[in-house]
């Protein structure tokens, strides 16, 4: 039994990555039958409509993907002045001059297709006499006729728009004749596409050529061009330009599913490009809505904390929508679910209960998740992670912060004390040797931010390297603190806290104090695979912190 030409309508098909369907020889080349007589059943004629003098092709012309854009954006302006104008009781012949979907909306017919019209002609030149009506206004004038020979089976195979054409059961599916009617800037598109239902393949190679392509092959239903175009247009280099470009077109098409790899790979290039939003504050703050949403969604941001996160999302978000109703509604709606609210500092989290960006109920929902998480066991964590990992929303997936999240938990009597957890996985470790360090985010006690230091360093004999953890007291004000420090890590057998290390130090800003070799190992034992302190490759420490009232110095 052979194989069915795989393009015709299997949902399953669609489905399939155009690198495996688009261009494969399981499709056939059918291009030889092309505009040939000897192997076609039908004539298509296609009547090329006149229009402004400015008008043409889209990629004629267009230099650059952002050219090609505001040329685009010009003709969804003029087609929606030219239905305005148009005729349409006096018509006869429909025509494929669809609106872009955004031109759709509140429509009251928003899954118009494009259509056509069968009938006999007497002859290909009494079809092109131009004693036609006009039906439209200003630019509906058949300027130009194309005729050529198709075979309906390999349209209809191509494309639900000519099986539909081709097989209504009606007595026009049985006429020899077929009319399109274009748009002057469609003919080039047209005639590539078509080419391409025969031979899978195209002869343009430009990022504006393919995207023409691409919006024909929307319009006329041909799944297969589509991923064919968008697999082509994921080989070009892009820009931030064209990243923004493709990011629009699921809301710009009919068949979304078809460009959905070229959109995924639009994200994860803006998401490299702007992994440090630092480096291009400016480029940045001047991207649209879903540049950012791009950039946020990413695990790989190079961010301090996700406390900078936030605080950034809130400067874009007051500098693109002053008015406060419209930022309220673009922050709770879209950007708040890129914000990963169980990964930031319990002293941010205060500031957005109190924060009017935020309508309050949208505010406490979610700090109440976020601190609910915080509340949850480890494992139970990994596994909310870990199913989430898989969804859209990822507020528990842990990116790759250059401040580590620690669990800290806060006593006022009978003394001020803290107790605080830091986890970090094998692979972290072993990224730090051979002199590498880690920082914990800040923790607060008696109103002052200190930090934990994880470094892979020598021992003080210079002779091997090991594991060292530091406590250090951030730069801020005149004020000492004397303080009780102890260093704990969890141990197998019993996977219980052990103590490795008893200090007292009196801290002034910026100082820090810890022990060069916490477990007593060279580095190698330390990361080995029998090492007790790895339980299920993760190092487990624990600081805890005390300051007595009358230790604190004031100067």
């Amino acid at each position: 039994m052979t194989k069915s030409n795989t393009d015709l309508f299997d949902p399953r098909t669609e489905m399939e990555s155009d690198d495996s369907r688009a261009g494969s020889a399981s499709d056939g080349d059918f291009r030889f039958a092309f505009n040939d007589s000897n192997f076609s059943d039908r004539l298509l004629q296609i009547e090329i409509m006149g229009g402004s003098a400015g008008d043409r092709p889209d990629g004629d012309g267009c230099t650059s993907i952002a050219d090609w854009a505001r040329h685009r954006k010009r003709r969804r302006e003029d087609i929606k002045k030219d239905n305005d104008l148009s005729i349409g009781a006096e018509e006869q012949i429909l025509t494929c001059n669809q609106p872009d979907m955004d031109d759709c909306v509140g429509s009251e017919n928003q899954d118009e297709e494009p259509e056509a019209m069968i009938e006999e002609f007497p002859s290909g030149d009494e079809a092109a006499d131009g004693n036609e009506p006009k039906w439209n206004v200003d630019c509906s004038t058949v300027v130009r006729v194309v005729t050529l020979h198709i075979s309906s089976p390999i349209l209809a195979a191509k494309s639900p728009f000519f099986y539909k054409l081709f097989s209504n059961g009606m007595r026009e599916s049985e006429q020899r004749h077929v009319t399109l009617r274009i748009n002057a800037n469609e003919e080039a598109a047209l005639m590539e596409l078509l080419n391409f239902m025969y031979s899978n393949t195209l002869s343009t190679t430009t990022a504006t050529g393919l995207l023409d392509v691409l919006m024909a092959a929307d319009k006329f239903e041909v799944a297969s061009c589509m991923r064919y175009c968008s697999r082509l247009l994921r080989n070009i280099t892009m820009t931030p330009e064209s990243a923004l470009l493709y990011l629009e077109l699921p809301s710009s098409v009919l068949m979304a599913e078809a460009v959905q790899p070229l959109t995924d790979a639009a994200k994860q290039y803006l998401a490299a490009r702007y992994k440090d939003m630092t480096k291009a504050q400016e480029e940045v703050m001047a991207l649209p809505l879903a540049g950012i949403e791009a950039i946020l969604s990413s695990d790989e941001l190079q961010v301090a904390s996700e406390d900078a996160v936030y605080d950034f999302v809130l400067k874009w978000a007051r500098c693109q929508y002053p008015r406060l109703e419209e930022r309220r509604e673009v922050l709770g709606s879209c950007l708040a679910r890129f914000i990963r609210f169980p990964y930031m500092t319990c002293r941010k989290l205060k500031k957005v209960l109190t924060c009017s960006d935020f309508d309050h109920d949208v505010a406490s929902k979610l700090v109440l998740e976020a601190l609910f998480f915080k509340a949850e066991a480890p494992h139970r964590q990994r596994t909310l992670a870990a199913e989430e990992s898989a969804a859209l929303n990822r507020r528990f997936v842990e990116r790759a912060y250059k401040y580590r999240p620690v669990k800290v938990v806060e006593f006022e009597l009978p003394r001020q004390q803290c107790v605080v957890y830091l986890d970090l996985k094998r692979d972290e470790c072993a990224n730090l040797f051979p002199c590498g360090r880690v920082y914990s985010q800040a923790f607060h006690l008696g109103g002052q931010g200190f930090f934990l230091s994880a470094h892979c360093n020598m021992d003080q004999q210079s002779s091997f390297h090991c594991f060292g953890l530091f406590l250090g007291m951030q730069e801020k004000g005149s004020v000492s603190f004397a303080v009780d420090y102890e260093f704990a890590a969890r141990s197998k057998p019993t996977e219980e806290f052990i103590s490795k290390y008893k200090g007292n130090y009196t801290f002034t800003g910026g100082k820090a104090v810890g022990y060069r070799n916490l477990f007593a190992m060279h580095w190698t034992s330390f990361m080995a695979e029998d090492s007790p302190y790895f339980i299920n490759g993760v190092l487990h420490l624990r600081a805890e912190l005390t300051i007595r009232p009358d230790l604190a110095i004031r100067h």
